[in-house]
């Protein structure tokens, strides 16, 4: 188990939200932790401390009035930590590789191979091949709609009819290299995990980090524990560095590098 690091940026700058509150309309979102440092400054303490495998994630659409200063943003973060981090948000076939050329590891995907609530493997195949499995992440950030946890993608704004388990990953997992999958529903709550998401994650024979309600040390232990050690973990606002109380110190035993 390894923790994953994240830079998350939004209208131009770091910050930490709470998932449920994004809209594209206004390029509103409530919030929690708005940093003073550029997406670099976090980049190069990640790759000193030896965090490799986090996520660079730009919150707003390509659209936006803010997307070129959140797209600048993130350029700084993956030349600092050149094949250290992944890069996601509006990832498809067109930009991929320009991100990659940018110094990402990997893209992180969802909207882009789904289409009329459904995978698209036509699409999915096709990016596979532009990107090669080995570099491309499936984001499978969920939610919980009655009778499990179901895909949502357009920034956690849309649900889709696929279900989150280990079949539809194992299937899934013929394209990619390593999903990521955060519960939206307490995405930037810092008010506990989805157990039941973790119970899932822990069968899949891929590379996965879970994100979302990460509060306490006793969270992490549990996703040690109920993950079978299989299951990577990313923690936002809960973490010091974005106001909340779990020092990020604590968390240099979980580095996937010796530094």
């Amino acid at each position: 188990m390894e923790f994953r690091p994240c830079i998350d940026i939004h209208n131009g700058s770091v910050k930490q939200i709470v998932g449920s509150s994004l809209k594209d309309t206004g390029s509103t979102a409530t919030d929690n932790f708005i940093s003073g440092m550029d997406a670099g400054y976090y980049a190069n303490m990640y790759k000193n401390d030896g965090f490799k495998g986090g996520h660079v994630i730009i919150l707003n659409p390509e659209e936006s009035p803010y997307y070129k200063a959140d797209l600048a943003q993130a350029e700084k973060a993956l030349k600092a930590f050149s094949g250290g981090m992944q890069a996601g948000g509006g990832i498809n076939a067109y930009n991929a590789l320009k991100f990659l050329n940018m110094g990402a590891s990997h893209v992180i995907v969802t909207s882009y191979v789904f289409r009329n609530g459904i995978i698209d493997y036509k699409r999915l195949k096709e990016l596979s091949a532009i990107t090669g499995k080995e570099r491309l992440v499936l984001d499978l950030s969920c939610r919980y709609t009655g009778d499990g946890y179901y895909i949502v993608t357009d920034r956690w704004q849309k649900v889709t009819k696929e279900k989150l388990d280990l079949k539809f990953m194992e299937k899934l997992g013929a394209y990619c290299d390593e999903f990521l999958v955060h519960a939206v529903d307490v995405e930037g709550m810092a008010s506990g995990i989805e157990k039941d998401v973790i119970k899932i994650l822990a069968g899949c024979n891929k590379e996965v980090t879970y994100a979302g309600g990460i509060h306490s040390i006793e969270d992490i232990a549990y996703i040690e524990e109920h993950g079978r050690g299989n299951v990577n973990f990313t923690i936002g606002s809960a973490l010091d560095l974005f106001g909340g109380n779990i020092p990020y110190a604590s968390l240099k035993k979980y580095s996937a590098i010796s530094v």
